[in-house]
């Protein structure tokens, strides 16, 4: 009960009491364990656990408890061990098999997953634990990395296997038939998989509607039976002329069957499923029999309306000059807006025939449909506005079509505004309509405010200043009324970010509430600023969101495995195991990984511990790679923002495809500096005698070989960067953000991280030939200090000037400065790194230097010029950072003493409640950049007081 409850100290003091009892009760000593793992204290946990395993236990509760305790330690495989050993003491014991077999389910094992489901077999002959050996087979045959063992012996082998239980009439359930088609469908026999969906099998398939036929018509398209496909479509849009996905089927087969000029046979039937239609006249008829039929039913269906825009769309594809049987597109569209104008679904429906309108006839179009609207002009208002929900459903329509046809886009700077105008007047009076919502729904007029926001973006991008302030002041009011509105807060993530404030993101994405897969597939949008905006606390908090959950996914999908065996439902084993491999490789997972171990370093590493300790405790090794760069999957939604923009103007296949190669060079550089980052600790080394025993050194020539290997690898990683932002890529505004790679180039980040990495190999070469006879090694170390030094002032030159300043009257933003600040914290502290290396080469040096000049009582011993050089250097750096931290203490100063109040608003466009809006987006774009600015401020007087450690 304590443990239930979380009061894990009164359980372990409740075990120890009765451990004095019974100072051999198992239970009482693995649920003091439980109680142990979950305050922290592992390897005790551990220790009494393997204490318990060591005495094989059979009783039940022991063994339970023991599962539990080694999944919150995350190793399942001691629980395959755990049942081994109770299944060999209790061989009769239906329980324990089938947990032995589960356990083996856990980890993975499909060779012992399918003897366990013999022996269990033979123990209790029923049949789903026969088919839990049959899966196992398919689960070998998918994991082998040989395809031709998993066809010629996996698959044949499970397929005899069912084949026997068919031959005997033992086949009882529906999951035994899936996996028997499931079977020979990875054979690739398609006409027996047929034959048993279509035979006495095939019966049993009844909890999928329709699954029978979706099966049958895979099989026909497997074959090219395109006579089967036309018929069984044909047949099942007679029951239900609504259903989509047979329509595109029907198209399909008879566009087959018109390239093939196939002609039924003479005398027969036409096909297996019954009549063929196998010409345009027939596919037209077709359809105009549908619509008729539908015209006829009481409820308005929308299937047979597309199908005509669809075929029509067929048809032009393909040069014919039928179309004209179906009437005229436009003519066609606009009954459609007639009929379902009203409904939200009508824009996506239309979305995607628009190109079969002339560019010419855009406007003309756009006036009919505005034509049928019941619009009535409103007290004061010069606007004509919607009477009720169905006509501002209409006008919404309307509206979305006309942005999507291009007609906002082409206007003047003054039409865009006043159009902006009207839009937010028809999204005021829209509230009316929405006054009963709840707050967790949204308001009706809601696409009018962001269709608003998407017009001033675009005068944004042309150069308009002050719209990128009101698209702000749009979305906070939007949200006022519409809190749950998702778009809403997506895109005031993405401007904001824009604009370089992340502090009001942070609470905008937890409010999204993202769920499971969406911290991969939305995770990006915070990730890609907390850092780079300065915001290193979200940033840690953020890697965490997503990096919990990359790790439970691992536990997660074993679990939703197991389900799958207990309840038969084989077909979504592989789907599971497929999702799982497509986490473990997702581009996010690995971005998340290595920017969450850089942010660690930069946080902790030579200020609360040594570099030596946090490389150790993230398990780093530098020799290690593990991005699964050839698999790499980039899960992120492109899509997530609503866009009403012409296909010229979206985002394409293309930027999907740049942006995927920008992330991966980047995660590229960044998992280098990585790894050359942990590499250093591994370079020092207990000094022995010189010239004695060179084989205890080797270890260390190795590393530094590494050193020098991750270099040239970063050197081509960096080239490669430099060649992909010479094709200069501008993605669409709402398109995938770019990553911080073009920054990190320009502002010289890189050429003084990259020149760290080689004077380490330069003072490692010092290090091991010794003072004497290496001044060329001292004066070109001395030069490397020299060119840093100015490097580093060239970049903090780089991050000169207001972060935020008022311009004829309007706030405007500087976020590359703060990039290039948080650049400047990350190089100084590699900087600091590669200096504490330096100091830990030459502080042997110097004492064995003064034991000398005590010896020879000499008052003057040369002091080699590498210490003075690295003195200066150590000076100099100090300086820079000191003046940096005084930069910073300006910059908040000026943040501060920023009145916005007096920013006069004098947009006249700007209405009352709007300029409170305004107000308090300003505000918040203040307060982050403030923030920022305070936080990189302590983290650079931490790195200071490093600084002043490094006297030798």
């Amino acid at each position: 009960d304590y443990l239930d409850n979380g009061n894990n100290k009164m359980a372990i003091q409740q075990a120890d009491k009765l451990l004095k009892k019974h100072k051999d009760l198992h239970c009482a000593k693995v649920l003091k364990a439980i109680g142990l793992q979950r305050t922290g204290k592992q390897d005790e946990a551990y220790a009494l656990a393997q204490e318990v395993a060591a005495l094989e236990p059979t009783d039940d509760n022991s063994l339970q408890a023991l599962t539990i305790l080694y999944r919150e330690m995350h190793r399942p495989e001691l629980v395959t061990k755990l049942y081994e050993a109770a299944v060999k003491k209790v061989p009769n014991s239906e329980e324990y098999h089938s947990h032995l077999f589960m356990a083996y389910a856990r980890v993975g094992e499909y060779k012992k997953m399918q003897q366990a489901g013999m022996a269990l077999y033979k123990i209790v002959p029923k049949n789903p634990y026969y088919f839990w050996s049959v899966m196992s087979l398919i689960m070998q045959s998918i994991s082998a990395q040989d395809e031709h063992l998993s066809k010629t012996m996996f698959l044949p082998l499970a397929e005899r296997m069912v084949e026997k239980m068919v031959k005997e009439d033992k086949i009882e359930a529906e999951a035994e038939v899936e996996l028997y088609y499931m079977i020979l469908e990875r054979l690739e026999k398609y006409k027996e998989a047929l034959d048993v969906v279509r035979g006495k099998l095939g019966e049993k398939l009844t909890s999928e509607l329709q699954s029978r036929e979706n099966k049958c018509m895979a099989m026909y398209k497997k074959l090219c039976r395109w006579p089967e496909c036309n018929a069984l479509s044909r047949r099942l849009l007679l029951k239900n002329s609504d259903d989509w996905q047979f329509y595109i089927t029907y198209f399909d087969s008879v566009f087959q069957l018109i390239d093939e000029s196939w002609t039924p046979p003479p005398e027969e039937e036409h096909s297996l499923e019954g009549e063929v239609h196998y010409s345009v006249e027939q596919a037209v008829k077709f359809i105009e029999e549908r619509i008729t039929e539908e015209s006829q039913s009481s409820r308005p269906l929308r299937g047979p309306y597309l199908a005509q825009l669809e075929l029509i769309r067929r048809l032009r594809h393909r040069g014919c000059n039928d179309e004209y049987k179906l009437g005229d597109p436009e003519e066609l569209m606009f009954q459609y807006f007639k009929k379902f104008g009203d409904k939200p679904c009508c824009f996506t429906d239309l979305k995607v025939f628009v190109d079969l309108l002339p560019s010419s006839q855009y406007t003309k179009f756009v006036g009919e449909l505005l034509g049928v609207i019941p619009l009535a002009a409103g007290p004061g208002s010069e606007a004509a506005l919607p009477a009720d929900i169905r006509a501002l459903q209409q006008h919404l329509c309307v509206v979305q079509l006309s942005r999507l046809l291009g007609l906002y886009h082409a206007m003047e700077k003054q039409q865009k505004l006043t159009v902006v105008r009207e839009l937010m007047v028809r999204y005021r009076h829209g509230l009316e309509f929405g006054k009963s919502c709840l707050k967790t729904e949204l308001q009706f007029s809601d696409y009018y405010c962001l269709l608003a926001v998407h017009l001033l973006l675009d005068l944004w991008l042309e150069g308009e200043d002050t719209a990128v302030w009101q698209c702000l002041t749009l979305l906070e009011e939007g949200l006022s009324h519409s809190p749950s509105n998702a778009q809403f807060k997506l895109l005031l993530i993405r401007i904001y970010c824009r604009l370089g404030a992340f502090e009001p993101v942070a609470e905008l994405y937890s409010s999204l509430d993202a769920k499971h897969i969406q911290h991969d597939t939305i995770g990006y949008l915070l990730t890609r600023y907390a850092e780079a905006l300065g915001h290193y606390a979200a940033a840690s908090q953020s890697c965490n969101f997503a990096l919990r959950f990359f790790h439970s996914n691992q536990k997660d999908t074993s679990e939703y495995i197991i389900q799958a065996y207990k309840y038969g439902a084989f077909e979504k084993i592989p789907e599971f195991i497929a999702f799982r491999n497509r986490l473990n490789s997702s581009l996010h997972f690995a971005q998340v990984r290595t920017e969450r171990m850089l942010l660690d370093l930069l946080l902790e590493a030579n200020i609360s511990t040594s570099l030596e300790e946090s490389v150790k405790s993230m398990s780093l090794s530098p020799e290690e790679d593990d991005i699964p760069w050839k698999d790499l999957r980039d899960n992120r939604d492109l899509t997530v923002l609503f866009n009403w923009d012409p296909k010229d103007k979206d985002v394409s296949e293309e930027h999907r495809k740049l942006s995927l190669e920008e992330e991966t060079l980047w995660l590229r550089i960044r998992s280098l500096t990585l790894r050359l980052v942990s590499s250093l600790p591994t370079l020092t080394h207990p000094l022995q005698p010189r010239n004695s025993e060179k084989a205890a050194e080797n270890g260390v020539s190795s590393r530094i070989d590494t050193v020098r290997a991750l270099l040239q690898q970063l050197e081509a990683a960096v080239d490669s960067g430099k060649k992909f932002l010479e094709q200069k890529i501008q993605y669409p505004v709402l398109g995938p953000p770019p990553t911080r790679m073009a920054g990190f180039f320009s502002n010289g980040s890189c050429q003084c991280q990259t020149s760290l990495f080689y004077l380490v190999s330069d003072i490692y070469e010092l290090d091991t030939n010794g003072l004497e006879d290496s001044a060329e090694i001292q004066e070109r170390i001395g030069n490397s200090f020299k060119s840093l030094v100015e490097r580093l002032t060239d970049l903090f030159n780089k991050c000169k000037g207001d972060l935020i300043e008022v311009r004829d009257g309007t706030l405007k933003t500087h976020p590359h400065l703060l990039e290039n600040l948080v650049f400047f914290v990350e190089t100084i502290s590699i900087a600091l790194w590669v200096s504490s290396y330096c100091d830990s080469v030459l502080r042997p040096f110097k004492s064995n230097l003064q034991k000398k000049k005590k010896k020879k009582k000499e008052s003057s011993v040369t002091m080699p010029p590498v210490f003075t050089h690295f003195l200066d250097y150590v000076t100099e750096l100090q300086t820079l950072t000191s003046n940096v931290i005084d930069h910073i203490k300006g910059l908040e100063i000026i943040l501060t003493a920023l009145k916005l109040e007096e920013l006069s608003l004098k947009d006249t466009l700007l209405l009352q409640e709007e300029k409170k809006f305004t107000k308090t987006v300003q505000g918040k774009v203040q307060s982050s950049y403030h923030h920022s600015v305070q936080e990189i401020g302590e983290l650079l007087k931490k790195r200071l007081d490093t600084i002043k450690k490094l006297k030798i």
